[in-house]
């Protein structure tokens, strides 16, 4: 059998001629071409070497150790978060350093872009868009905390502590002596418990006891607790930890098993700042990050508190800009035009006498864009005039301003 001569007959075969008519199938209209080249972008960044990466290696490795101390955390940041130059950020798992913002122009969402450079921990550059950057940072990333000198000092030392506290316990940290592979090989191993009772007297009796892996055990710290209750520290450590909990299982000395839940793998000096949180209640702003083994801050949306009962409120969406000259007192009054649609909403029809009046409204409340992260203020109206097709709302007082977080991280 010769394969070419079938092969050459079977592309020869009258059946595969296509006529001008079978092309035309495969047009694009012309149409649809002009929308293909208009969403075709003039340039695509690209990675490129960073040549004089050496002066920056220094700082990615300095970030990432500061992050397994504590003395930095990951930030989820929000659709309308503003990224800064110098602030570090991940983007898939890899650090970057936004190192320069060029200057600023409006894009077509109108939101200010430019070209940037961004030098990445894997030694390359690029002159990615901002708002493309935000964007990923956003989807599948985080901001890098400003430094906090104060992560790693003393905790609770005996002068901190006033008459009006009760010590209620101790916290301690403890390694595990044991000889167990399988245990023994597992790095950042640690036991996090609360005693009443002096540490040394808790765990005199450990090669005993399953909850510490019928082993001996090393004190590695341990920290004065002032008006707190075990079971309330217990709930808190194992929320927070929970993912990076130790699962084994020890026999006593009568050979029941037992699954221990204090133990965890996690760096020490991330274990000394959780604690600090823990006591003074910044923890539940925070979670573990186990893959990059440090904490992560969460943003905390404040919620409206005012009491508006009583008061008849006009919902109203504005434009950042202007939201932002309302909170500076640069922007006294709202307009809103009167139209077929909106007639309803900020008039209404006096049955009495047939004749179509100005609703009154106590305060305002106005929305920035329509995402879930939006700014919203409750400002008070001191005056409503028409003029001219449109409904004047006279501004005063800021009484509210919510939706911001309450940490402003980047």
């Amino acid at each position: 059998m010769d394969i070419d001569k079938e092969l050459e007959a079977l592309f020869d075969d009258p059946l595969l001629n296509i006529g001008k008519e079978e092309e035309s199938l495969f047009d694009i209209p012309h149409d649809m071409r002009r929308v293909i080249a208009k969403r075709k972008p003039d340039y695509v960044a690209q990675h490129k070497l960073c040549e004089n990466f050496n002066e920056y290696k220094p700082l990615f490795v300095k970030i990432h150790r500061e992050l397994k101390q504590g003395l930095r955390s990951l930030v989820k940041i929000t659709k309308t978060a503003t990224l800064a130059e110098g602030r570090f950020y991940f983007v898939s798992g890899q650090m970057l350093l936004l190192e320069k913002i060029g200057e600023l122009k409006k894009s077509s969402n109108f939101l200010p872009d430019a070209r940037t450079r961004c030098v990445y921990e894997n030694g390359t550059e690029s002159d990615i868009l901002l708002q493309t950057l935000r964007k990923n940072v956003v989807g599948d990333g985080y901001a890098v905390s400003e430094l906090r000198e104060d992560s790693m000092g003393k905790f609770f030392a005996d002068s901190e502590i006033t008459t009006e506290d009760k010590v209620t316990g101790y916290i301690y940290v403890l390694s595990s002596l044991s000889q167990d592979p399988a245990i023994r090989e597992v790095k950042h191993l640690y036991k996090i418990g609360f005693s009443t009772n002096s540490v040394e007297q808790r765990i005199a009796n450990a090669e005993n006891e399953p909850t510490y892996l019928m082993s001996p055990v090393k004190v590695i710290a341990t920290y004065k607790v002032v008006n707190m209750n075990s079971q309330k520290f217990e709930d808190l450590i194992h929320q927070l930890l929970k993912p990076v909990q130790f699962q084994v299982s020890v026999f006593d000395d009568k050979g029941m098993e037992h699954q221990p839940q204090e133990w965890f793998v996690v760096p020490l000096p991330v274990v000394d700042v959780i604690i600090k949180k823990m006591m003074d209640g910044t923890i539940v702003g925070y979670s573990y990050n186990p893959q990059m083994e440090c904490l992560e801050r969460r943003i905390v949306k404040s919620k409206s508190t005012f009491d508006t009962t009583g008061m008849k409120v006009l919902t109203l969406n504005i434009k950042k800009s202007y939201f932002d000259e309302v909170m500076s007192g640069a922007k006294k009054m709202e307009y809103r035009e009167l139209k077929q649609t909106t007639l309803n909403k900020y008039t209404y029809l006096d049955e009495t006498d047939g004749k179509r009046y100005l609703r009154r409204y106590d305060a305002l409340r106005l929305f920035v864009g329509y995402h879930k992260d939006r700014e919203s203020a409750l400002v008070q109206v001191t005056d409503i005039t028409y003029s001219k097709g449109v409904v004047e709302y006279h501004l005063g007082m800021i009484l509210e301003k919510t939706g911001e977080p309450l940490e402003r991280t980047i």
